[in-house]
């Protein structure tokens, strides 16, 4: 399935984009700065949802509450708070959890247990309980299908900026729309998604289909970056197929399913894009693609220990094309290699050909290298396998901004 046959369109509403889905973004008091911390996003009606967590062993009780409530595959809301991650909290933070998808689902008139719960922010402060619910209840009263930006505005921590996107794409003579909103700048290396994800669509998806899309879509988007190599303990992605889109239920491997696949895929990408632009303290997007591995694993392995290295990702904010770090790195990853057939190229200049080094201008290197976008290619020589990853530099500004984080 590849996303560059379909003419995808640019739509406007993030997750209020496809028709069925209403949200809207409160300020509560958990953040200092008064910006907005609490968020709704809600269906119409009880609609097929599938949803992937973090892999944390000590994985927040929104969390754990969530994949109780997402079990069925079926969700009609999702709640969450911003400036406390509510993890590390113990049996409070649990009926915490259970309180804001109290308040939800009274506010909304469905059951608990049609409520997802996220949180992000600070660990191991106890949630403001009253805030949050407070904010909750009136959020549910604002719901709109304009109010999409003031929702993703609302789940950011360190973001410098909204993440959001929604496009639509025709197949059969039928219109399906996807929406998406993000949140996430630090502690990003997620094993299933990004800190927070949330993805809408119009089409009318299973409950199984709706998995099936998502972990799909995940695998090749939000398991792809890294920022510095942490995974959080609240990292959620949850989809929603409100089926407004009116037609008969999509089928696996019609056209309209592949459609939206690839929709939804140019969503999360897009998302998990915006993540590593905004990584905290980031000054480059950088692009990490292995070729040349024995299988997809070793690519994905080799380029993950590349984009994951200080010493790459500080030499990258330096403009230094020390190609030497990526050899290192692919070294030490694990992934079967030729050393007698590695090459590696820095900003579109090669730099070792055949295991050694080749001769080339520092001063052109330095140029392509304080270009915003930089690619990092190394072929390991030793298959036919690739994989490309995401990721940015380090800085200056990481270290201050990670050092005073909680205080």
């Amino acid at each position: 399935m590849g996303a560059a046959h379909y003419g995808f369109a640019h739509a406007e509403g993030g997750v209020t984009a496809p028709a069925g889905f209403l949200a809207a973004g409160v300020s509560a008091g958990l953040k200092k700065s008064g910006r907005r911390d609490v968020c709704v996003l809600a269906a119409g009606r009880l609609c097929p949802a599938a949803a992937v967590f973090t892999t944390s062993a000590t994985a927040a009780p929104p969390v754990l509450l969530s994949r109780e409530h997402i079990a069925g595959g079926m969700l009609r809301a999702v709640v969450v708070n911003a400036g406390n991650a509510n993890a590390c909290t113990g049996e409070p933070g649990l009926t915490a959890a259970r309180a804001m998808a109290d308040v939800a689902a009274s506010a909304l008139g469905c059951e608990p247990s049609d409520v997802a719960v996220c949180s992000t922010g600070v660990i191991g402060v106890p949630l403001p309980v009253d805030l949050v619910t407070a904010g909750i209840a009136e959020a549910v009263d604002l719901l709109d299908s304009t109010r999409g930006e003031d929702a993703a505005e609302a789940i950011m921590t360190t973001d410098t900026f909204v993440k959001q996107v929604a496009l639509s794409v025709e197949a059969n003579g039928r219109t399906f729309t996807v929406g998406g909103m993000a949140k996430g700048s630090g502690m990003i290396k997620p094993d299933m998604a990004t800190m927070l994800a949330f993805i809408t669509t119009d089409a009318p998806l299973s409950s199984r289909a709706c998995d099936d899309v998502l972990r799909s879509a995940v695998a090749r988007s939000f398991n792809r970056i890294t920022v510095d190599s942490d995974t959080s303990t609240n990292d959620t992605c949850i989809l929603m197929a409100s089926g407004a889109e009116g037609g008969p239920t999509l089928e696996p491997g019609s056209a309209g399913y592949e459609a939206v696949e690839a929709a939804v895929l140019e969503v999360a990408t897009a998302l998990a894009k915006m993540v590593v632009r905004d990584g905290e303290g980031a000054t480059k997007f950088v692009t990490i693609t292995v070729t040349g591995a024995a299988d997809e694993v070793d690519a994905e392995r080799a380029a993950f220990a590349v984009a994951d290295s200080p010493l790459v990702k500080t030499a990258l904010f330096g403009e230094d094309a020390n190609w030497g770090r990526v050899a290192m790195a692919v070294g030490k990853s694990g992934a079967r290699l030729d050393p007698a057939r590695l090459r590696i190229v820095f900003a579109g200049i090669l730099t070792c050909e055949n295991g050694t080094a080749v001769a080339f201008d520092e001063t052109e290197a330095a140029l392509a290298l304080a270009a915003t976008d930089i690619v990092v290619e190394a072929d390991l020589g030793a298959g036919d396998a690739e994989a490309t990853v995401w990721t940015c530099d380090f800085s200056y500004d990481y270290v201050k901004i990670n050092g005073d984080y909680r205080t």
